[in-house]
């Protein structure tokens, strides 16, 4: 299996590639790869943050045999026209992003890459309501949609919620017995797997405190039945538990994967417990894609005082998984 990695640098005007050199600097990136983005961009922001990096272009017309340098950033270049190295967000990025993608997606589907990364992007502007978030994206990119999982991985805990970027009123419709199962299923092929760790979950409720005073109980309903179902499949699998608890150290010691219901019933817990040591991961893909767990930043662009934490996570992570 080719196991080169593609980085779509995503939104042009986000703190993502002063990371990547701090990374770089710091040594950190221990594989070539092949970044995708301005060529013009990538030289202007090094320039203006003081850094020197050797660049070698990719020629679009081989890219089924690729041949990625040590020591440089190998880069495909996509044409933007810009003004200046940092600049605010707007929607006439979105056309250049979605041409990073097509073709990033086009290398893994030529078989030259099995591995991809993206920077952080404004879905404001990018996705215009067309998807609840990049996960989604790549998922109907690849014929996947609703196959994929977004695993928020860090080695001492993880988590995933069942819904990503929902509303909270449309939360209850869109989950199920049958989705959770499938979800925890992926997570649990992939940690045995790709990692060799045996995966010990728990299940938060929907409600608070597992309970409701309405007639239709979630938790009755559907997420006991999918408890049920998975520990029938030898799933280690334990709940539904209250998500106002459940992190709590004495609680937490006795698993390293949470499911939970919604978005931010379980990221807001992990980035509060690990902050930037944590990556978001997408399964049920036919390759691996993650990003770092942070956004454009906009505010910090230029400063050059971002943290490379979660990027750094991202690639110590990749080396973990990649002669498994």
């Amino acid at each position: 299996m080719n196991k080169n990695i593609v980085i779509v640098a995503g939104e042009p005007y986000s703190v993502f590639l002063e990371l990547l050199f701090k990374s770089i600097k710091l040594k950190k990136i221990k594989k070539p790869f092949l970044l995708i983005c301005s060529k013009k961009l990538l030289i202007s922001q090094m320039k203006n943050l003081n850094y020197n990096f050797k660049i070698n272009t990719i020629n679009k017309n081989n890219l089924s045999d690729i041949k990625l340098l040590k020591n440089y950033i190998n880069v495909l270049d996509i044409k933007l026209n810009f003004k200046k190295a940092f600049d605010k967000i707007t929607p006439n990025s979105s056309k250049y992003i979605e041409n990073c993608f097509i073709e990033g997606l086009k290398i893994i589907n030529n078989g030259a890459a099995k591995i991809l990364i993206n920077g952080p992007i404004s879905k404001k502007h990018f996705l215009k309501k067309r998807f609840l978030g990049i996960t989604e994206y790549i998922a109907k990119k690849t014929n996947k949609n609703g196959k994929e999982v977004m695993l928020i991985y860090n080695k001492k805990l993880s988590v995933s919620p069942i819904t990503t970027h929902l509303p909270l009123q449309d939360v209850r419709k869109n989950i199920s017995t049958k989705k959770i199962i499938q979800n925890v299923l992926t997570i649990n092929s992939f940690f045995l797997n790709k990692l060799k760790r045996k995966p010990k979950f728990a299940i938060t409720g929907l409600n608070p405190h597992c309970e409701t005073s309405k007639k239709i109980s979630e938790e009755k309903e559907i997420i006991i039945p999918a408890i049920k179902k998975l520990k029938k499949k030898k799933i280690n699998i334990n709940g539904p538990f209250p998500a106002d608890t459940l992190f709590l150290k004495s609680n937490i010691k006795k698993f390293n994967i949470v499911i939970g219901m919604y978005h931010d019933q379980v990221l807001t817990p992990i980035k509060t417990l690990h902050e930037f040591e944590a990556i978001n991961v997408t399964l049920g893909l036919p390759f691996l894609r993650m990003t770092p767990d942070h956004g454009p930043n906009s505010t910090m662009l230029g400063k050059n005082k971002s943290n490379p934490t979660s990027l750094i996570e991202l690639f110590k992570f990749l080396n973990q998984i990649r002669d498994n």
